[in-house]
């Protein structure tokens, strides 16, 4: 493991700074959150990683890499000020998991924001009989296993706190079938299944979770799927950041339990609207008001 202590405050943190009043606010809001982002070292992670941080947050990245990793977070701290904390670690290991969180509570605190990034797709578009089968598990255990693991050894300690809030990033291929994405698809719904059980069991403790998909951010691992060969659309990664720290702030705790998509999704739209039913989670559709299941 590998740590990246606490950095004095940067100047536009500094209390009477020039960030004082709405700007100040907008940068503070996250003030006394602790988070802990898994796959921070690249992608979409890091960008998480920075945005937690550049609104105050203190930001513990967890990744396999452990030199790119505290790369990532020694340009984040350079850049915001903020305290971070490098910890390297494969998220499918249940030791280096608890090793890890143990570490972050005892440098940063206890966590109060969770979010689970790291995760391998498949390594060819081919249907799964054609898959090797070692890496297909991979792929289901870096989806599933993962984002268990770090809820099992974080949400404790949010339960004993009051409360605290979890984002799995989802996919909207967990909420269809693939044809040729089988191991992320099948991956990606239990992941959804998994914000679920975490936002029902708990509400009566304060822990929210929330299912939040990026869209399709410029990436090495998209780039680097052909299904986006000359793909020229891409979500911004400022629309990942604002939901996140929409979420972080405790903006869309009525959206618990549910799904929702950046470059799509409005962040005022969500504040202002209150979800009912089963609205934005995955369910089975009947075929008809006849249908037994449905």
């Amino acid at each position: 493991m590998i740590e990246k202590g606490p950095r004095p405050p940067h100047p536009s943190q500094a209390q009477g700074g020039p960030l004082d009043g709405a700007e100040g606010h907008r940068k503070r809001v996250l003030a006394g959150t602790v988070a802990l982002v898994t796959g921070a070292s690249a992608g979409i992670g890091r960008h998480l990683a920075q945005g937690l941080a550049e609104r105050g947050a203190a930001v513990a990245g967890l990744a396999r890499s452990a030199d790119r990793l505290l790369t990532a977070m020694d340009e984040v701290a350079d850049a915001t000020g903020a305290r971070t904390l490098a910890v390297a670690a494969d998220v499918t290991h249940p030791d280096a998991v608890r090793a890890a969180v143990t570490q972050v509570t005892a440098e940063l605190g206890p966590v109060t924001l969770l979010v689970n990034n790291a995760g391998l797709i498949d390594a060819a578009e081919v249907p799964l009989w054609e898959a090797d089968p070692a890496q297909w598990w991979q792929v289901v255990e870096s989806q599933v296993r993962g984002p268990f693991l770090l809820a099992h050894a974080v949400v404790p300690g949010m339960v004993a706190a009051g409360g605290g809030r979890v984002i799995g990033l989802g996919s909207g291929l967990g909420t269809r079938g693939s044809d040729v994405y089988s191991a992320y698809s099948a991956g990606k719904s239990a992941q959804m299944r998994i914000t679920e059980g975490l936002a029902l069991a708990g509400a009566a403790h304060g822990v929210r979770a929330f299912d939040l998909a990026p869209g399709v951010i410029d990436t090495g691992m998209t780039r680097a799927m052909p299904m986006h060969a000359g793909r020229t659309d891409w979500t911004r990664p400022e629309d990942v950041v604002a939901l996140a720290v929409a979420i972080a702030a405790g903006e869309l705790d009525q959206w618990s339990g549910r799904f929702l998509r950046a470059g799509a999704d409005d962040v005022a739209t969500l504040r202002a609207t209150m979800p009912a039913g089963t609205a934005r989670q995955l369910r089975l559709q009947p075929y008809g008001d006849t249908d037994p299941v449905g």
